[in-house]
């Protein structure tokens, strides 16, 4: 039996529902909140979280009309549980229950790290075990999939994600929000080799990253040309963009040819590498991993740009597989904030009262 899944996601500052059918995506509704956070340089939690609540019983009403397809008909109701930011990830939880209340139809909580990573098999039919780097605002993990709900971690970043090294290197050259297509965009122009920027924990062996001295060097780069010339020209601007994404490129590139080297190892019958999240949609970072890919003879493969992003359609499928599978929620289910997919890997970033953080 094919599984009709309604997605409903939340965990950021994109409200999501969409319709999924097996691997078909019948609608996928994503409405964003740039314009409320685009004053404060980020996203607010505050904000995004009444943004949500305002919302997503209209997301849900719009992804089924334009699915044609009545809540009745649904067989599941799949919705990210965590991790995400907390106030918006209860919005989808309590939106989830009272339908599943209402109507009968089943719950499943899904991790939205899961979603992200089972986006390959959506989008490409990605055959188990594939490697998996998932890059994003609040992520940077590789991961060995072996199921659809069994992943292995085996690097990732130690402090911050790249996607929100690109927020701030936007803000710190003055361009718009989200930082990772101002930065491209600005780095269109720009020569990458200008400025000399870090690339981290390359002279150290393993898969593991880190961005936070790269914000750093950013700064404190633009800060010397500003004193030496009183301001930014939009030269200096493309340069700084473009030296930037080049450094993410470089260390994305150089561990993920680790990370490979490591999966290889386990002799995959059909040795396959997919990379997902938002910064994926960065159109130099994809194809330094194309490349990479296809010097070592592994199937590369990335997800259309709209399923890069947060979105709704990977929760629906991740949640149909878990259904499947007989993996089903009750209305004891709660929203995390942290929500590793790998809890059998010490924590990279350290635990607290709310759990281990990646």
């Amino acid at each position: 039996m094919t599984l009709t899944i309604l997605g409903i996601e939340s965990s950021c500052d994109d409200t999501a529902a969409a319709v999924v059918r097996g691997t078909d995506i019948l609608s996928s509704v994503v409405y964003g909140q740039t314009a409320l956070h685009a004053d404060f340089g980020g996203v607010v939690p505050e904000i995004a979280a009444r943004a949500h609540a305002e919302k997503i019983d209209l997301c849900i009403e719009e992804a089924l009309a334009q699915a044609d397809v009545p809540l009745s008909a649904i067989d599941g109701i799949a919705v990210t549980a965590g991790p995400g930011l907390i106030g918006g990830v209860l919005s989808g939880v309590m939106c989830a229950k009272g339908l599943a209340t209402a109507t009968g139809i089943p719950l499943i909580g899904v991790n939205h790290l899961a979603g992200h990573a089972l986006t390959p098999m959506l989008t490409e039919s990605a055959s188990f075990p594939y490697l998996m780097l998932l890059v994003s605002g609040g992520h940077c993990q590789f991961l060995i999939a072996h199921s659809h709900d069994r992943f292995t971690r085996i690097g990732g970043t130690i402090d911050d994600a790249p996607g929100e090294a690109f927020d701030k290197t936007a803000r710190i050259l003055g361009l718009g929000q989200p930082g990772g297509p101002a930065v491209q965009k600005a780095a269109e122009d720009g020569d990458p080799l200008r400025f000399k920027l870090p690339r981290p924990l390359l002279d150290r062996p393993g898969c593991d990253l880190s961005f936070s001295g790269l914000k750093t060097a950013m700064l404190r780069t633009r800060d010397g040309v500003m004193a030496e010339k009183q301001g930014l020209t939009g030269a200096d601007q493309a340069d700084l963009a473009a030296g930037f994404q080049r450094a993410v490129a470089d260390v994305l590139a150089e561990k993920t040819d680790r990370a490979l080297t490591e999966y290889l190892a386990l002799n995959p019958a059909q040795p396959s590498f997919a990379v997902a999240g938002g910064v994926a949609a960065n159109t130099e970072i994809r194809a330094r991993l194309q490349a990479l890919c296809t010097a070592k003879g592994v199937t590369y493969s990335a997800p259309p740009l709209a399923l890069c992003t947060d979105n709704a359609a990977m929760i629906a499928y991740a949640g149909g597989l878990r259904m499947a599978a007989g993996q089903t929620d009750d209305m004891t289910l709660s929203a995390r904030p942290r929500w590793p997919l790998d809890d059998r890997t010490p924590a990279m970033l350290g635990s607290g009262k709310k759990g281990a953080k990646a």
